[in-house]
């Protein structure tokens, strides 16, 4: 996956300068299909498969987690017909892409309100999670059902439930102690989002996880985000300063302490 001089063979990045874990939202699917005057469905089984090849490119970048935005608890809302196909594609496609999941040592992982979910989906689910359990080349994570305020919501009341129980003092409550009642705690924050289609907002994903997060958005509607695409975004995360609060100098400095 990557040569001796630490560039990465598919499209020639530093391997300094890949991210340890990208989030993308994956937005413009229904436009990509109305502006072709197609079915709203069209557009999301053409996005499926370019789920599958920012998985593949972004296994052979050796990006570690990869956390994808595929159903908000918002997108509940949409019309049921849209909602009903758009959970059927789902469970198809988690059960057909197990073998690639394998074969690329990738592990799926679900976050999200999963009791929203048709029992077909969570079943299917929760096979591919058990399936892919021992794999550890990469940690596909998916938001389903997710929305950040749900998460932190739940959080919090984890949080009070250990207080009422006297398991936990109210002093002891730290930023720390939040983070350990989300749903994927062993996660480590987001380094890179990228988003297409051109919106300029986070819509309800990972709000706390996305603190010091780099952001990318660009216009391109995620049925044509393609590998070069996908390699841009790494690029730029790549040419970013990442202060943390900091001045450029203090981060400089720093750097040439080491």
């Amino acid at each position: 996956m990557n040569d001796l001089n630490g560039t990465n063979r598919s499209q020639g990045i530093p391997v300094n300068s890949v991210p340890k874990h990208v989030a993308i939202i994956m937005d413009g699917n229904g436009r990509w299909a109305t502006s072709r005057g197609l079915p709203r469905v069209e557009g999301h089984r053409r996005g499926a498969a370019t789920v599958r090849m920012v998985v593949e490119e972004a296994r052979k970048m050796g990006i570690r987690y990869l956390t994808l935005f595929a159903f908000s608890t918002e997108n509940w809302n949409r019309p049921k017909t849209e909602v009903s196909t758009l959970m059927k594609l789902f469970a198809r496609h988690l059960e057909s892409e197990l073998k690639l999941l394998r074969e690329n040592n990738i592990r799926l992982r679900a976050v999200g309100n999963r009791e929203k979910l048709p029992e077909s989906v969570r079943e299917r689910l929760e096979m591919v999670e058990r399936e892919t359990l021992n794999c550890d080349g990469m940690d596909l994570v998916l938001a389903v059902s997710y929305g950040g305020r749900e998460e932190i919501t739940a959080a919090v009341r984890k949080i009070c439930a250990a207080v009422k129980n006297g398991q936990l003092k109210i002093e002891q409550v730290s930023e720390e102690t939040i983070a350990q009642h989300l749903y994927a705690p062993d996660l480590p924050e987001p380094e890179l989002l990228i988003r297409t289609s051109g919106e300029y907002r986070i819509s309800n994903f990972l709000l706390w996880q996305l603190a010091y997060t780099e952001i990318v958005v660009t216009p391109v509607l995620w049925p044509d985000f393609s590998r070069s695409d996908f390699a841009s975004c790494i690029k730029e995360f790549g040419s970013r300063l990442r202060r943390f609060g900091l001045t450029s100098e203090q981060i400089k400095e720093s750097r040439t302490n080491v």
